[in-house]
Order: C-alpha cells, then structure tokens, then sequence
C-alpha cells in the first residue's frame, strides 16, 4: 500500500501522515515515510552550509530558497524527483514487500508518477484562516510563496479526504479512522 498526502500549505500534511504513520505501526503495519522532496531539503542544508549559516535543524524550511530550488530542478529534469523517490519507494519495498509507503508532500507536477507507482491520494484541507495560522506558527526560516507555480493546488479527484478544521484531537480521530479502513 502507498499513500501520498496532499494540501494547501499549512492544512496538517505532515501531521496527518504522522498521526497515519502511528496508528498503522500500532497495528503492526512496517511503515516507510519517504518525502518527494527530501533532495530539496538536502539542497536547502547545502546552500546554508556554503552561505556560512549552517541550519540549526533540518526541520525549518526556508521556504523562498525551496521554491526557486524546486522550480529549477525541475526546469532541469522535470523528473529529477520523482525518479529518486521512485528509486526509494522500489528499495524500501524490495526490503519488506508488505510495508506501507507514506509520502506527506506530493506536488502537482508529482502526480502523475505517483498515480503511475500506485498511490492511493488523501488530501488534507483546511480552511484559509486556519492553515495559515498553522504555517505562521511553525517557525519557518522564510514563507514558501503560495501562489508559486511548486505550490500549484491540485485538482484530482482524492481518493480520501480529511477536513482539519478543528482540534488535533479531531484530526487525531480522522486519522485513525482513515488508517483502520486501509488496512482492513
């Protein structure tokens, strides 16, 4: 099973998966996260490290430098992504057949190759107001900017959708729901 996570920025994508993530692995389920962009990061940490501002944690996003970088790899090999985390995805299931891939950052221009691996799409939405509140909080070294062509909302029709509109508590629930009816 592969499921691939999709949404506005700020609407929980990578809170959803990791609440996914729990639940499956609480259930006995092996599970693999493996991010579409993880190169994108890896960039990120580079250009910091040559500009002699060394990230502090990986984990904050510089947003404005991710964008042009993912514009531009793409501009170069619009499947420079796709055909590492493709390579990943084999690896990670040539290790445990049975294991279920989780991809908390899929992108428009993604999804066709991770419609052709055959992943099933969950896309988290939540009101304006509300993911952006979220995305202000997380303390990110710069904005990613929302009308970039990277940040293109996609407009398939998902397979499953959860609304985060409410507590975590919420979320919580509908993530365990979604989690129980996959592997049933």
């Amino acid at each position: 099973m592969r499921i691939a996570t999709y949404g506005r920025p700020g609407a929980g994508k990578s809170t959803l998966t990791g609440m996914l993530a729990d639940r499956l692995t609480s259930r006995g389920v092996h599970v693999v996260r493996i991010r579409l962009g993880a190169p994108l990061y890896d960039l990120q940490g580079i250009v910091y490290q040559v500009a002699g501002r060394p990230l502090v944690s990986p984990d904050r996003q510089d947003g404005q430098l991710l964008n042009a970088l993912g514009s531009h790899l793409r501009r170069i090999n619009p499947a420079a992504l796709t055909d590492i985390f493709e390579a990943k995805v084999k690896e990670a299931t040539g290790e445990n057949s049975a294991a279920v891939i989780l991809c908390d950052d899929a992108r428009a221009a993604d999804i066709e190759a991770l419609d052709a691996l055959g992943f099933t799409f969950v896309q988290i939405w939540a009101p304006d107001d509300f993911r952006r509140l979220r995305k202000a909080g997380r303390g990110d070294l710069s904005p990613g900017d929302e009308n970039h062509p990277t940040e293109t909302e996609i407009t398939i029709t998902p397979h499953h959708r959860i609304e985060n509109a409410g507590s975590i508590q919420t979320l919580l629930v509908r993530a365990r729901e979604l989690a129980d009816g996959l592997v049933l």
